[in-house]
């Protein structure tokens, strides 16, 4: 096995939305044998796409998955999506990676959410080759792209590989390493030709950086370079291998997914320079203990994604971290305090699963049916020898919508439909709005709600609405009053009657409730004050002036007066009620709105364009600042004038702008926004 395992490959397709992922690991699995024909996205005949949502917007909405062989050495391919919405989950897919193929167009090069997916790769220290795809298109541009992963990423990408022809004349390619020029031909097979007249200096020249660049990366290689001029050619490959494992090296080849140009030569890169499970590093444990990627070690598996099969049920993804996996394994799963019966290990392509009848090592992708406690996070170990994987970190959910069925009572089928959904979405979370009464779902952006609760509808047969949540505002104390609350009720026989004197003051923001018993003298008995508080505090969180929970403020009992007979902690509770209402209206109340820290990240040249926009929406910006081509806008908005800020965004932008959002602080509302919130609570529509 451990020969095997040395020629063994697992790595992850990332890129930014559009760039053609989906079609890359498609010529991969034609030029490997999966698949006898090319699917295309815009026919929804794609392996790894088969989601009816994903074939619907033709794009990925959740990782694909597929294995092969590649010059009769195991291959293992995770491929992610690039829309922000639907990315989330990223860094369990590339904890569960060996290396990357990081892909760019020709037509866009590195693109603001590239940057954002390399952010992940490099926090993830992964190896990485880069394919500039989409060779073959009208606006094609290769030196723009080479150029932007070293201006918009800051790497040195080395060229092993240059075009011959561009746009609709592309036709070849020229190996660096050898000197070789290669045509295509039908079906994306290759022959040997001459490298053209008008590009042979400049390779020379390339071909001369590109020595260069891979000697500086070993100080041996760069003594002999410097002494020599030359390197051989094993010594090329070394250095190359040796720097792309090291991250020092990012070596750069070129092609056409759709029409299967470059695919073997990738495959090649992937299997020459990516690095086996057997050289990854040692893996940490949520208790800080280390377990070695090696086939001799006791087993662990990391689960890093779940799905949902309309036949097989659930299907759990892990990777092999350790050890040597079969079918009739019984494992524990340490973070659950439960055990596992693994069953039989399939492979997954896209969504075909075929029975693995060997057993598997470190870096193997498997996939289990119907386990019973096991989700995506858990770690799956030998009992002998517990280990519980370190989580991957993921972003903070961006957006929430509150979901309503379509009849009404049927509030529960619509949350356990849901719920359903977060078994295999680590990105969406679900809640109650203990205010509204709302269910609140929460996710990446506004695609990704809405297609969560598309497939929730399909798969569950459950009617749900999506409705813009209600904004969370708040209310607090102007000034300062003392007042009475007295409660008298006389209807024959037992009485009610409650009296009591408070002081009410605002606190300072953020200080919340305070409640102090100042009564002296037994004026009113011990029994009944711990009433008035409970009445102060059921009235402050239905509000005043919105509806909205009043914040920030102190109130002090310091007399009153009671009856023998009549008092009774209902009296109280309610002449509580009344004197905190009193008082609100004596000392002024006013309405706070929620205000967000935004952070969006804009090619340059609409930087303008998104200031402006951001003032338009009272927002307040805080600063701005650009590198390698794109700009960051920090502002303060109103959370009511960004709700649906994705979809706008994407609009102003051509889809190339991201943002994140946190709560920052509350704010007093513009008389004019808070006179409408009020008169829209005071006469509420029909939904």
């Amino acid at each position: 096995m451990s020969e095997a395992l040395k020629n063994q490959r697992t790595y992850a397709l990332v890129g930014h939305s559009g760039c053609g992922k989906t079609s890359t690991a498609e010529m991969l699995l034609f030029n490997t044998g999966v698949i006898d024909r090319l699917g295309k996205i815009e026919e929804g005949t794609t392996a790894l796409d088969n989601e009816p949502e994903e074939i619907k917007r033709r794009g990925s909405i959740q990782p694909g998955f597929a294995g092969y062989k590649w010059k009769k050495n195991n291959h293992y391919l995770i491929d992610t999506p690039g829309d922000p919405n639907f990315c989330g989950d990223l860094p369990y897919s590339l904890t569960a990676s060996d290396g990357v193929i990081f892909t760019i167009d020709a037509v866009d090069g590195v693109k603001p959410l590239s940057r954002k997916v390399w952010a992940a790769v490099e926090k993830a220290e992964l190896p990485t080759v880069i394919f500039i795809n989409k060779m073959d298109r009208d606006r094609a541009d290769f030196d723009f792209s080479f150029n932007s992963l070293n201006s918009a990423l800051g790497i040195s990408p080395v060229l092993l590989q240059y075009p011959i022809g561009s746009k609709e004349n592309f036709k070849g390619i020229v190996d660096m390493l050898s000197g070789t020029a290669y045509m295509f031909e039908e079906n994306g097979k290759m022959s040997k030709g001459e490298i053209p007249d008008d590009i042979a200096e400049e390779i020379e020249i390339l071909r001369e950086t590109m020595i260069e660049n891979i000697a500086e990366s070993d100080e041996e290689l760069m003594e002999k370079y410097l002494e020599v001029g030359e390197l051989t050619p094993d010594e090329i490959t070394q250095g190359l291998s040796s720097g792309v494992k090291k991250r020092t090296i990012f070596p750069v080849c070129l092609g056409s997914a759709i029409e299967n140009k470059g695919g073997s030569f990738l495959l090649d890169m992937v299997q020459t320079y990516l690095p086996s499970p057997l050289e990854h590093p040692d893996w940490k444990s949520e208790d800080g203990s280390t377990r070695a990627s090696d086939p001799d070690a006791p087993v662990a598996c990391f689960v890093f994604k779940t799905l949902a099969d309309p036949f097989a049920g659930q299907l759990t993804l892990c990777r092999v971290l350790s050890g040597t996996v079969s079918g009739d394994l019984t494992l524990i799963n340490p973070g659950r305090e439960s055990k596992e019966r693994l069953g039989t290990i399939q492979l997954l392509n896209g969504k075909d699963q075929r029975p693995v009848k060997d057993s598997v090592g470190p870096g193997a992708i498997i996939t289990l049916a119907k386990l019973k406690e096991t989700f995506t996070g858990d770690t799956l170990c030998d009992e002998k020898a517990p280990f519980e994987m370190l989580k991957p970190n993921v972003a903070p959910q961006l957006i929430t919508f509150a979901l309503a069925p379509a009849e009404k009572g049927e509030e529960d089928k619509v949350f356990q439909a849901i719920m359903k959904l977060l078994v295999e979405d680590i990105n969406l979370t679900l809640s109650r709005d203990e205010e509204s009464g709302d269910i609140l779902l929460s996710g990446m952006g506004q695609n990704h709600i809405e297609i969560s609760v598309e497939k929730a509808r399909r798969r569950y047969k459950t009617d749900i609405i999506l409705k813009t949540p209600k904004v969370p505002y708040r209310e607090t104390i102007k000034g300062t009053a003392e007042v009475q609350g007295r409660y008298k009720k006389q209807s024959g026989g037992r009485g009610q009657f409650g009296d009591c004197w408070i002081k009410l003051e605002p606190l300072e923001k953020g200080a919340g409730y305070e409640f102090v018993n100042a009564i002296v003298g037994g004026v009113i008995p011990k029994q009944y004050i711990p009433a008035v508080d409970k009445g102060v505090q059921e009235s402050a969180a239905k509000g005043i002036l919105a509806g909205a929970p009043i914040i920030d403020f102190k109130v002090t009992l310091y007399d009153g007066t009671y009856h023998a007979v009549d008092s009774s902690e209902m009296a109280f509770k309610v002449a509580g009620s009344m004197a905190f209402k009193k008082a609100c209206e004596t000392a002024g109340i006013s309405l706070l709105e929620p205000l967000m820290n935004i952070l969006v990240e804009v090619p340059d040249e609409f930087m303008g364009d998104i200031i402006g926009d951001l003032s338009s929406r009272r927002g307040k910006v805080l600063g701005s600042g650009s590198t390698s081509g794109v700009t960051e806008v920090k502002a303060h908005v109103p959370m009511s004038e960004i709700l649906q800020y994705a979809p706008d965004l994407r609009s102003m932008t051509g889809g190339q702008g991201t943002f994140t959002m946190e709560l920052s602080h509350y704010e007093e509302c513009p008389a004019q926004i808070a006179e409408k919130i009020i008169s829209d609570r005071e006469s509420p529509s029909d939904d």
